[in-house]
């Protein structure tokens, strides 16, 4: 079941109290790429520029990741740089180079054509409605956006809204786009706009799932109940930047590995995606997402199971 993930695959320099990174490899499509990895087959779609390298995308194919969909072209890669030094659960961004990125036009490779499970990193809305679009076979697709896009792009978002079968931003992001500061309220608010379900990431302290009662066939239209799937307590947090991408990679993925789309299964997925968030701050940039042994996931999911079970 393999994952057609479009994105950023970018270069990032971060600063935290644990230090200083330069250019290290970041994105979200990279970082959602790499988490999904450990569950299924993954296809990426992007841009780079001449400073991404053969051995950059080594990292990726040595995960398994399919770069046929990587376009290369003259100029560099997109650039972000930022801070985290004043508060760890936001960063201050100092550069921000979109390059190649700016130009961005999203081409399908006929081998991807028959991807089941689509997902449409944070872009410009135009872009992921095009590629929607052209991927009518898609049993699943979820979503991510932020709030350039919910302030200023509004209708162009909206419509993006109309075709996902799940929608997974922040908290913040939520409430910026139900105009609403009740979470609850914000997230009926939002499920009314189309997605079928809804996946608040809180940071530090969890996700929250909202359903509508289209979120899964065969239910037979029964209320289910928001869902909070908890957040590993770190004593060090080294890097935050791809947290939220790589919680979207680890519970996209775990999705994807699954015979059938069920409740049980969405909630599974959510303790994977705080699983992969968890690993993914341990280190600057994609770095520990690149050597992880399955035992380990394994053993922090059953650390999750812990956290959240009275017995």
């Amino acid at each position: 079941m393999a994952i057609l993930v479009v994105g950023s695959v970018a270069f990032d320099t971060i600063e935290t109290p644990s230090g200083r990174a330069e250019r290290c490899l970041g994105g979200a499509a990279t970082h959602f790429a790499l988490a999904a990895s450990y569950f299924t087959d993954v296809r990426v779609i992007a841009v780079v520029g001449e400073d991404f390298t053969a051995e950059h995308e080594a990292i990726l194919r040595r995960r398994g990741i399919d770069t046929r969909g990587i376009e290369h072209v003259p100029g560099k890669s997109f650039f972000w740089s930022g801070s985290y030094l004043t508060n760890l659960n936001e960063a201050k961004t100092l550069n921000t180079e979109l390059n190649v990125f700016q130009s961005f036009t999203p081409k399908i490779p006929r081998e991807y054509e028959d991807s089941e499970y689509l997902f449409l990193a944070n872009i410009d809305p135009v872009l992921q409605t095009e590629v929607r679009g052209r991927m009518p076979k898609a049993k699943l697709v979820c979503g991510d956006t932020m709030n350039y896009w919910i302030n200023d792009h509004r209708e162009n978002l909206l419509r993006v809204l109309e075709g996902l079968d799940g929608l997974l931003i922040n908290d913040t992001e939520a409430k910026l786009l139900a105009k609403d500061a009740n979470l609850v309220q914000a997230a009926e608010r939002i499920l009314a706009m189309g997605p079928k379900s809804l996946v608040v990431k809180h940071g530090e302290y969890g996700a929250t799932a909202f359903f509508s009662s289209r979120s899964f066939a065969g239910n037979g239209r029964k209320p289910i109940l928001p869902f909070r799937a908890p957040a590993l307590p770190l004593a060090e947090v080294v890097d935050p930047t791809g947290a939220g991408d790589s919680f979207a990679g680890g519970f996209f993925g775990y999705l994807a590995s699954q015979k059938d789309l069920t409740p049980s299964a969405f909630k599974k997925a959510m303790f994977y995606g705080g699983v992969m968030g968890s690993f993914a701050v341990e280190r600057f940039g994609t770095e520990r997402l690149q050597q992880l042994d399955p035992k380990e996931i394994d053993e922090r999911f059953a650390l999750f199971r812990e956290l959240s079970h009275l017995d």
